[in-house]
């Protein structure tokens, strides 16, 4: 299994709206072959930060299938106009 982390930092004032795009955007990447699970979790302190955390079966579920998908385009509109700065995505395995 594979952990991508991501800090998702959103413009001021679009925190609302963010939610609701990631509510129908979740139903993309739940739909991806490999796809494990997801969790998307609210900074206290910095309520414009959020982290991602996907579960992949393998890396290149998320690097290849998902993002050179079609529907990772349908992704990509839904939520990337929301980021500032554009996230730095990580991965990561169980030591």
């Amino acid at each position: 299994m594979i952990l991508e982390v991501a800090i998702l930092e959103i413009k001021p004032g679009l925190a609302e709206q963010f939610e609701t795009a990631f509510k129908t955007a979740s139903s993309i990447i739940a739909s991806m072959s490999g796809y494990i699970s997801h969790e998307l979790q609210r900074c206290i302190e910095t309520p414009n930060r959020y982290i991602l955390l996907v579960r992949w079966q393998t890396l290149e579920d998320h690097t290849v299938g998902f993002r050179q998908s079609p529907d990772y385009q349908k992704w990509r509109s839904l939520l990337h106009h929301f980021y500032d700065p554009f996230p730095t995505v990580e991965h990561y395995q169980v030591v």
